[in-house]
């Protein structure tokens, strides 16, 4: 029986990678070591050394210059991704030399981020140039999972959802309505059962966003799917193409009565999971560190109490 080979226990330094890529970019060792200035007798001892490290041939030699072999094409595959975030890792950390000393991370679904978010974001950053905010649009059930395995310092979820083990606090009230093409519908305020609006195509978002997989889940509950002619990337598009007779839709009644036109009909939504409220949510009692601490309390205070307190 063969003995097992030993793992390697050099740690490849990210030097050597450098030098691995450059020679392969420049196709030959002694550009690659000009490339980045460096000798060919040291370039060659670090390769020598590299495919000592890794127990593999990673270039062929010849007199046209060198090829990679199954393992060179491999290394140079993750050569590139790690050049890629270690560029990345020096652009955050020179943010930080330059005074950004922190970046918060919010999920949200979609009411929030095209809604509510971008007003109240606006007045934070320009009041809190000192803090970056990364924003990420996922749907609730997501948002929450990703919340408890702690990749977010703040979530914001409609309550349709279970938030165990996560504090939370109402940030929003948030209703859903029917859009439809004014010509053919009746002009009328009165609310309407969504069953009704299965009868209709419809233009929609994404698959995967939260408004998508909720409208899903509740056209399977009356057993029926969805027909969508066109689904696209913003509410804006949806509400466009609904005034062209393309189809009906659900969105947020903000983003209705904000893009509303002659050529619409707006009317509510009869069934009780149409009006919703958005949580604020955090992992513990407050988020960690100072810049989410202090976007939460920002949020928190636009926030209000929940309808009917």
């Amino acid at each position: 029986m063969t003995a097992p080979r030993a793992t390697p226990t050099y740690r490849i330094d990210p030097f050597d990678l450098r030098l691995f890529a450059a020679i392969v970019e420049q196709g030959s060792i002694t550009a690659g070591a000009r490339h980045i200035h460096l000798s060919l007798a040291a370039a060659s001892t670090r390769l020598q050394q590299l495919e000592h490290a890794i127990g593999a041939t990673l270039l062929l030699r010849s007199k046209r210059g060198v090829s990679t072999t199954d393992a060179g094409r491999t290394l140079l595959l993750h050569a590139g991704r790690l050049q890629r975030d270690m560029e990345a890792l020096h652009a955050d950390m020179a943010a930080h030399a330059h005074g950004v000393r922190s970046t918060v991370r919010v999920l949200c679904n979609t009411a929030a981020m095209t809604e509510h978010l971008p007003p109240l974001l606006g007045r934070f950053l320009v009041a809190h140039p000192d803090i970056d905010v990364e924003l990420r649009e996922l749907g609730s059930r997501d948002a929450l999972v990703s919340m408890r395995q702690e990749q977010a310092d703040i979530g914001i979820v409609a309550d349709h959802v279970g938030t165990e083990g996560l504090s939370t606090r109402f940030f929003r009230e948030d209703r859903l309505v029917a859009v439809l093409p004014k010509l053919g519908a009746r002009s009328t305020r009165r609310a309407m059962p969504f069953v009704d609006l299965l009868e209709h195509p419809f233009v929609g978002l994404p698959s995967d966003s939260g408004i998508s997989r909720l409208l899903h889940d509740r056209a399977l509950q009356h057993g029926r799917g969805l027909h969508h002619r066109v689904r696209v990337r913003g509410l804006d598009a949806v509400m466009q193409l609904v005034g062209e007779g393309v189809g009906v839709a659900v969105v947020p009644q903000a983003t209705a009565l904000r893009l509303a036109n002659e050529r619409l009909v707006v009317r509510p939504l009869s069934d009780a999971w149409a009006t919703r409220q958005l949580l604020l949510c955090t992992a513990g009692d407050a988020p960690p560190g100072a810049g989410a601490a202090a976007l939460y309390g920002f949020l928190a205070q636009q926030a209000g109490g929940p309808p009917g307190r």
